[in-house]
């Protein structure tokens, strides 16, 4: 049987930090800020809350303890995808 190499991140996704601004998320090799301004789902939530993120989809990102599903290239973006209502 072969290991991998001690240390190696073998995660696809994980949640590298969070601050009283937002968090930080590794997804395959990039890493994007949420912030809570832009993803106002995660400001009063439970770290352990943030923290289950489970990868769906290549498109597709889900916190079951928050019910709170994003597309990824919101997360890249997230100046294209306003949360202001239009009339």
């Amino acid at each position: 049987m072969i290991s991998k190499i001690v240390g190696e991140n073998t995660s696809q996704i994980e949640v590298l930090n969070i601050s009283k601004h937002g968090f930080w998320l590794l997804l395959q090799d990039q890493e994007y800020f949420l912030s809570f301004k832009d993803f106002p789902w995660f400001k009063e939530a439970k770290i352990t809350d943030i923290l289950q993120v489970e990868w769906l989809h290549p498109s597709h990102l889900y916190w079951p303890g928050l019910d709170v599903d994003l597309e990824v290239e919101s997360i890249k973006s997230p100046e294209k995808y306003p949360l202001v209502q239009r009339l």
